[in-house]
């Protein structure tokens, strides 16, 4: 199993991303949104990557975070949801926003990405309602796209990229520590998913002492 590629990239193609690895060329599938983030040709790059293997295909998926790649089993695991439709997914809200959009049921954002209709972006939203606490748990990391130039031996190299920001991590971190937080109170993992999810979903660089106040509120009983 190919679990993680780092190389040069030598070709950039609509959907796809041709990866120099010590002179073997690995053409990895992407979404939109990862391959707008990769650098340019001659640059490394590294992306973790699910190889997908059938009697007429063999094809390798990449994605910049572990979260990413976890969302992408998730969603393939739902019938009707191919990798296409997966990445279709990933690449219009991101991981983030597919955790956001199925912990509080909310089809519609689902419905964004190219090709996905009503019925099975609410087939989705359902199925997975319960696995989206245990993945907004997940730490996504910082992005493993390499923005560097390019080296003499760039398969010998495997550069994580720097946050885009420095605020980058600290909001990644939030959710999984708000989630922590609440699961600690005696919050179910659904409750706490949903509560954290539309908390984010207002305030989306909020720490995670911010985000469990705000989860807490909407948790308190009304009335």
């Amino acid at each position: 199993m190919i679990g993680k590629l780092t190389g040069v990239v030598d070709m950039r193609g609509p959907d796809h991303v041709l990866l120099d690895v010590r002179g073997v060329g690995y053409i990895v599938h992407v979404s939109e949104r990862t391959l707008m983030a990769l650098p340019g040709r001659g640059e490394v790059a590294a992306l973790y990557t699910d190889l997908v293997v059938r009697e007429d295909l063999m094809q390798l998926y990449g994605f910049p975070t572990l979260l990413e790649k976890e969302w992408h089993r998730v969603l393939t695991s739902v019938q009707g949801v191919g990798a296409k439709a997966s990445l279709a997914i990933l690449g219009a809200l991101g991981p983030e926003g597919v955790s956001r959009a199925i912990a509080l049921g909310d089809s519609g954002a689902l419905r964004k990405a190219p090709g996905v209709g009503p019925k099975l972006a609410q087939r989705i939203a359902n199925e997975l309602k319960e696995k989206a606490p245990a993945l907004m748990t997940v730490d996504a990391g910082p992005a493993v796209v390499a923005e560097m130039g390019a080296v003499s031996d760039a398969a010998a190299v495997a550069v994580p990229a720097q946050p885009a920001s420095a605020k980058a991590l600290p909001a990644q971190q939030a959710v999984p520590d708000a989630m922590s937080a609440l699961a600690n109170l005696g919050y179910s993992p659904s409750d706490a998913a949903r509560a954290v999810a539309e908390a984010q979903a207002d305030t989306p660089e909020a720490d995670a002492p911010a985000l469990i106040r705000a989860a807490l509120r909407l948790l308190a009983p009304k009335g």
